[in-house]
């Protein structure tokens, strides 16, 4: 479906809200960490590198801030990530019947996604998903769109979107915070990476349990 300004549209985060990425995203983090000389943590204790951008999350790892660095770190867990690690992935259950749904509905879909855009549509298209999203959206390589404000504000900007016509879905607060800067509604969902507590103070509209309380919560706030 084409965008076009006042028409409803709803924005997807992709990792821990469309799919759980905790596989490749902790494998890949500790491919490039111990290529770098040091030790990785365990996998559960990367759980909070999920949803934020990869930039950000080697500035905690690594304990720098030195772009040269960061970057470095960046092109090794890519040199991983793009290889296997973008497939080491689960679709999240009920998430095809809401799209589904929400197409019916006439809502435009797109994907917003800190990832880089290029992963993000090969994992929209592998999981068959491309036929439920008008757009993905997603970083470049240079970092540019990796923080969520200005990734959504792009997305109003390029696809004619209204953003008191428009609700951002995610698990984790950069969605909820980025949805905001930019006067957007956000639903936080807890079946990814962040907990309630996270959601509420970051400023969700609505906060649910699954999937299932997607459609209803939707339009509830549109």
């Amino acid at each position: 479906m084409d965008a076009s300004p006042g028409r409803q549209a709803v924005l997807f985060d992709l990792d821990g809200t469309l799919t759980d990425p905790f596989v490749g995203i902790t494998r890949s983090l500790g491919y490039a960490l111990e290529k770098l000389g040091r030790t990785a943590p365990a996998a559960d204790d990367l759980r909070w590198c999920i949803g934020p951008p990869i930039q950000s999350s080697f500035a905690v790892l690594l304990e720098t801030e030195d772009a040269a660095v960061i970057g470095e770190a960046v092109r090794l867990y890519r040199e991983r990530y793009s290889a296997i690690g973008k497939f080491e992935n689960t679709l999240i259950e009920g998430i095809p019947d809401v799209l589904a749904e929400l197409v019916a509905d006439s809502f435009f879909l797109a994907v917003a996604t800190s990832k880089l855009k290029t992963y993000a549509g090969e994992i929209i298209d592998h999981f068959d998903l491309r036929r439920y999203f008008s757009v993905v959206h997603g970083s470049e390589l240079d970092g540019q769109n990796s923080v969520k404000a200005e990734l959504i504000s792009h997305i109003l900007a390029v696809e004619a979107l209204d953003a008191r016509r428009t609700v951002m879905i995610g698990d984790r607060s950069h969605d909820v915070a980025g949805a905001n800067a930019n006067g957007v509604l956000a639903i936080g969902v807890l079946w990814g990476y962040g907990d309630r507590q996270e959601l509420e103070t970051a400023g969700a509209a609505r906060i649910i349990a699954s999937p299932a309380e997607l459609r209803g919560s939707i339009a509830a706030l549109l």
